[in-house]
């Protein structure tokens, strides 16, 4: 009788654990789709290994996002990016990402180089990059609420950390940006990278965009936006919106709207040695039931620039 009782106590922890892990899972496949906002005009060194070094100095970018939930365990992201100009041609970046979704935690850091052809006129640029780190995730024993010893779970944080890549293209001038990247490279090209529990990998980004001037003095400047995501198991997600820039007094407001049924504000400040920003990212589909939205927040600091 005993045993007939700590088999289905057992039983009972395994059902609870896998519930949680399904959760955690749904929760971080969403955040996996909300990408950092900074990323669109302000830093677009996040997804594109290209733009690392593109300009003058060493950047240093702080971000931090998260969900706004009355759940335990949602997403929170943690993003630290660094990239300077080590020649007129070369650059060199440093992107580590660390995600939190539940029981699953993923750490990903990747090192970058970047080529950068100059060509005639408007600070026009043709950039390449190649990016090259680890990725892993893990189940979280310290937040599991019942018997940490299950061997599915300890099967699972046997899985070692994988190396991965990311590539990325762009043309840039003073005006103009339009840029491609292929991150989670592993993920696209090896069938093996499937067997791990990382929902909903992004596949590629593609993203254009065009400063307009306004006004005489071209003090200010609206740059519309349109973009493309390709994510693992996911529909195909559009991206478009705007940013307006009030060059004049180094601050900026933003608006972006996602087909993944979300819509994003964002405002802060750019000055020529820091920066800050601040968004908020509401949800227009199911999931806005669940959560009250998603907050991020950024820093730059800007050092060394000639």
């Amino acid at each position: 009788m005993k045993n007939h009782t700590t088999d289905k106590s057992n039983k009972m922890v395994k059902t609870m654990l896998a519930t949680i892990l399904l959760l955690g899972s749904s929760f971080y496949s969403k955040a996996q789709l909300n990408t950092f906002q900074n990323m669109y005009f302000q830093n677009k060194y996040i997804y594109n290994p290209a733009m690392a070094g593109l300009s003058k100095g060493l950047d240093f970018n702080v971000g931090y996002r998260q969900q706004w939930s009355s759940f335990e365990g949602t997403p929170k992201t943690a993003l630290l990016t660094a990239d300077i100009q080590a020649t007129d041609k070369v650059g060199l970046g440093l992107n580590v990402v660390n995600e939190e979704a539940g029981l699953l935690k993923s750490t990903r850091v990747m090192a970058t180089y970047a080529y950068h052809l100059k060509l005639e006129g408007d600070n026009q640029h043709l950039s390449f990059g190649l990016s090259l780190g680890v990725n892993g995730t893990r189940v979280d024993y310290s937040n599991i609420n019942g018997d940490g010893s299950d061997p599915e779970i300890d099967q699972y944080n046997q899985l070692k950390p994988y190396l991965d890549s990311d590539f990325g293209a762009a043309y840039s001038s003073n005006n103009l940006y339009v840029g491609a990247a292929l991150p989670n490279m592993k993920t696209t090209f090896f069938k093996s990278a499937n067997d791990r529990f990382d929902a909903d990998r992004l596949l590629f980004v593609g993203i254009a965009s065009y400063k307009i001037p306004v006004g005489d003095d071209q003090a200010f400047k609206l740059e519309p936006l349109v973009g493309l995501r390709i994510v693992k198991g996911h529909s195909d997600i559009i991206d478009a919106g705007a940013n307006f820039n009030m060059d004049k007094y180094g601050l900026f407001f933003q608006t972006i709207y996602h087909s993944s049924q979300s819509l994003g504000f964002g405002l802060g400040m750019n000055q020529q040695t820091f920066g800050f920003n601040i968004s908020y990212n509401i949800e227009t589909g199911a999931l806005r039931t669940y959560t009250n939205g998603t907050f991020e927040v950024g820093v730059k600091l800007k050092v060394f620039n000639r």
